[in-house]
């Protein structure tokens, strides 16, 4: 008869779990739908970025966003509230002086007036008039040569007679260069500010050629400023799209802190640059971490951290709670790293504590790109600061150095309204005249000089000159 109990042995029966098919299935089903959501949330990411960057770009020059739900009352405020008074200086000089006599009568009962006091009242005005100068000029032969000659008044701005002898004076002509170049109007626009302010008639194919031989004058003070962006020790550069006759070109800026160039390109790669600034400039190159840049193997290079920080705010914006540590964390290390910028130029921290400082910055972003990153996102972002990594900091290193390219950024915005306005050039002459006049007037801003007596003085030279906006070397 067999024994009964456990069988011989320590070893335990094999169990098998069982999973009713209904449990099974809906196990499936659940896979299937957590799969499925994975997708649209990645779907919804992808189209959210996307909507961001098309915002950005078609968002109006000076948009702050939303309306704020309970704005104030636009317009002065009431009695006290108003604050600090002020109106127009009184002129300094007075051109016409009228008498304005009392009325006969009342004007509102019709009883007689007695003279008490006086007042007095200035009145700025504008005359809508264009002068129109004829310049009898003389002509003659050299009896030696036997070459024409003939006289020049100082108030000619070319000694074309003929087809030529109609022409724009060097005021209208600068004044047209200013809206155009400088305020952003079209040229149908600028026509129509000299037609209604000052009566003066002229086309837009007018304009542009007078702006053109504008710039064939202004050729020599382009060309220095070119040299002196070359010999400058620090240069910001910024690039942006341009149209040259319906086909995008690249409109290039290099902004020091003399002088301001613009150049339009058929391209954005590192020739392009060079062009500019020159293949061996070892100056220092303020960037927004655009690859062409490092190929200046001579300069030194500082990232923009203003890009980084937006970057690093849209991401932490989208991303899901533990994907948004990585992009927070390089935040706050760029904000730590503007803040010992603060410190050093209040003068809190001694140089060895500077070194030290930055020293421990570098550090903890060479801990932070050491580990691996499961978000493609955050992948993406550490695979772009191992390439600036070398070039985040040059700021604290070297004291005075900006950390951001704003300069280049405001110097490229007004290219950027101007494009959305009037779409660009129609030819590369076109873009040369844009480039040149560009420069010459931004430079003038820049420096604080008044660019109309220059241009005006640019027009009536006989010879080529040089504008004083152009630094002297030694």
């Amino acid at each position: 008869m067999k024994p009964t109990g456990r069988p011989a042995g320590n070893k335990q029966p094999d169990t098998v779990d069982f999973v009713p098919k209904r449990e099974l299935e809906q196990i499936h089903r659940q896979q299937r739908e957590i799969e499925r959501l994975k997708q649209e949330v990645e779907r919804l990411r992808k189209e959210l970025e996307a909507a961001l960057r098309a915002s950005k770009r078609q968002a109006a020059p000076h948009s702050r966003g939303a309306p704020k739900r309970n704005p104030k009352r636009p317009g002065r405020k009431a009695g006290h509230q108003y604050g600090r008074q002020a109106c127009r200086p009184i002129p300094a000089r007075v051109d016409e002086r009228i008498a304005v006599p009392l009325p006969e009568c009342c004007p509102h009962c019709g009883g007689e007036v007695e003279s008490k006091s006086g007042a007095t009242q200035y009145q700025e005005e504008i005359l809508r008039r264009t002068v129109v100068r004829r310049f009898d000029i003389a002509v003659g032969r050299c009896r030696d040569c036997q070459r024409r000659v003939q006289g020049r008044h100082p108030l000619q701005t070319s000694d074309a007679v003929g087809v030529g002898s109609v022409q724009l004076g060097p005021e209208a002509l600068t004044l047209a260069a200013l809206l155009n170049k400088q305020m952003g109007l079209s040229l149908g626009h600028t026509r129509q500010v000299l037609s209604y302010g000052f009566g003066l008639e002229v086309s837009r194919g007018g304009l542009y050629r007078a702006l053109a031989r504008m710039a064939g004058r202004a050729q020599p003070t382009y060309d220095g400023l070119v040299e002196t962006a070359r010999q400058a020790p620090v240069n910001g550069m910024d690039e942006t799209g341009w149209k040259v006759g319906g086909r995008l070109q690249w409109l290039h800026v290099a902004v020091s802190a003399q002088v301001t160039v613009y150049a339009i390109l058929p391209g954005r790669g590192y020739q392009q640059s060079a062009l500019i600034l020159g293949a061996a400039y070892d100056g220092f190159l303020i960037h927004d971490g655009w690859a062409p840049y490092y190929r200046f193997r001579f300069a030194l290079h500082q990232s923009c951290l203003a890009h980084l920080l937006k970057r690093c705010r849209e991401m932490a914006q989208i991303a899901s709670p533990a994907a948004r540590a990585f992009p927070r964390a390089v935040e706050h290390l760029l904000q730590s790293g503007l803040g010992l910028r603060d410190r050093q130029e209040r003068g809190e921290i001694s140089s060895h504590g500077m070194r030290t400082a930055t020293g421990k910055l570098e550090a903890r972003l060479d801990w932070m790109l050491q580990t691996r990153r499961r978000s493609s996102a955050n992948h993406r972002l550490a695979r772009h600061l191992e390439h600036e990594q070398l070039w985040l900091f040059t700021f604290l290193h070297c004291f005075g150095l900006d950390a951001t390219n704003n300069a280049a950024e405001r110097a490229i915005r007004g290219m950027v309204i101007a494009r959305k306005v009037w779409g660009g050039s129609r030819t590369w002459e076109g873009a040369r005249t844009h480039q040149i006049l560009t420069s010459v007037l931004r430079t003038c801003w820049q420096q604080g000089k008044d660019a109309f007596p220059r241009c005006v003085r640019l027009l009536r030279a006989p010879r080529s000159v040089i504008l004083d906006i152009v630094p002297r070397a030694g």
